[in-house]
């Protein structure tokens, strides 16, 4: 493979081995095992921070180049004289992948059976089929296409079974930013990609590969104190930037309707994810916001619900129906509750973002605003919140990644950074409800 820039030290075994290891010595950066079920064991004993997909294959049936044993089949192997040799289920990926496909068939106890030899890893099956030592062994695919002195034979209980191979960055890792750049060289579409597809795998198709990636992620404005952290934290970790545009959901709508493709867009609300569902992946719902009165403390004007904005004298303010999911929402509880026409009455500005609201209400231009319950957050000493007890007053908060995006892998990564345990406990303490889940 060209080289990345960096130097990386391999260590190579069997993937049970190779975990094992990892879990007693505590150290390593990155593990690679043969199947992607090795990388959820290592994630449930909670060795592992980031997983990045490689490549894919699958498990065949390897003879000799041109099958002087003629074997066709399974019941082939129950010739006299056939030796077959197989990767350790307990040790190697591609031996318990077998071991299932043969369990669930109701044949594994015949295989076993026929079995001459384990083997500790895939290439020690094939470097004894070369050898002439083993007349049939279990391999990947992409190992057979390594080997010219080889051939596959078709067993249908294998068709169709599938090792998704990925790199997963170990929480051990003490250089994490090193770590994640040469996994993302491993799996970039223009440098690793092709490696991988030269030595007869199927290459996952990773993004292109570039040293300091730069995400453009769109963001509702009232997002920005509960997630500024975490792209901080994500930047200093990938090595990356992530370009922030934050503004009210319905500006950022018209720029994407008009032709701008972030890789990722964070929607103040699910109603303005659903208007530009078509240029992005499947959204993950991430958290919930309420809508609130807030009120100068003390609450001079004794406003206690919606319908006491419409007291006369009362300068109230709101978010823009066409610029954000807050004035959407806050039009849409007005018409439920039949309060619009009175209300609107007193709406003397109608802001793009809630931040713009909670300024004139600090600056006593304003005496009461229909906010979110985050913009609420860490000013209790200067407002008192009313909440708004409508079943519709509630918005949550989807994100998802660009369909067209260059960066998908990096930004769907970003994503789960926002869905992480720490993210969780920053959205809380803005005043904002969890809703998501790993």
């Amino acid at each position: 493979m060209a080289s990345s820039g960096q130097r990386a030290d391999l260590s190579f075994g069997g993937s049970q081995t190779l975990l094992v290891n990892a879990q007693v010595s505590g150290r390593g950066d990155l593990y690679i095992p043969g199947d992607d079920g090795y990388l959820r064991l290592a994630r449930e004993k909670g060795l592992l921070a980031e997983t990045i997909p490689l490549a894919r294959m699958g498990p065949v049936l390897a003879v000799r180049k041109g099958n002087p044993k003629g074997i066709r089949s399974l019941d082939d192997l129950a010739k006299p004289g056939v030796k077959l040799a197989m990767p350790n289920p307990e040790a190697a990926a591609s031996g318990k992948l077998v071991k299932e496909a043969f369990e669930k068939a109701g044949r594994w106890a015949a295989v076993k059976e026929r079995t001459t030899v384990l083997k500790p890893t895939v290439n020690e099956v094939a470097n004894d089929l070369k050898l002439g030592s083993a007349d049939a062994g279990f391999v990947w695919d992409a190992t057979v296409r390594q080997y010219p002195e080889l051939e596959a034979v078709t067993i249908p209980e294998l068709a169709g079974i599938t090792a998704s191979i990925s790199v997963g960055i170990l929480k051990s890792s003490t250089r994490p930013a090193a770590a994640l750049r040469f996994a993302r060289y491993l799996a970039s579409s223009d440098r690793g990609g092709p490696a991988f597809a030269k030595d007869g795998y199927e290459p996952a198709g990773g993004d292109a590969w570039e040293e300091r990636p730069t995400i453009l992620l769109y963001s509702g404005a009232m997002l920005r104190p509960a997630i500024d952290r975490t792209i901080e934290e994500f930047e200093r970790r990938e090595g990356c930037e992530v370009t922030r545009v934050y503004n009210g959901c319905g500006i950022l709508v018209a720029q994407m309707k008009a032709g701008a493709r972030p890789d990722a867009y964070f929607a103040c609300d699910s109603s303005f994810m659903t208007e530009v569902k078509d240029h992005f992946l499947a959204p993950r719902d991430v958290s919930l916001n309420q809508l609130v009165i807030l009120v100068h403390k003390g609450n001079p004007f004794k406003i206690e619900s919606l319908q006491d904005l419409g007291k006369p004298g009362v300068r109230v303010g709101i978010g823009h129906e066409k610029q954000c999911a807050l004035g959407a929402l806050t039009q849409e509880t007005l018409a439920q509750t039949k309060l619009r026409e009175k209300v609107m009455k007193n709406v003397v500005v109608q802001s793009p973002t809630g931040d713009l609201l909670v300024n004139q209400l600090r600056t006593k231009t304003l005496d009461a605003i229909v906010a979110y319950v985050s913009n609420a957050a860490g000013a209790g000493d200067v407002f008192d919140a009313i909440r708004v007890d409508v079943p519709c007053a509630m918005a949550t908060q989807p994100v998802a990644v660009g369909k067209e995006s260059p960066r998908r892998q990096i930004a769907a990564r970003l994503v789960d950074a926002f869905l992480a345990e720490p993210s969780k406990k920053k959205f809380e303490s803005e005043g904002f409800r969890w809703k998501g889940a790993p």
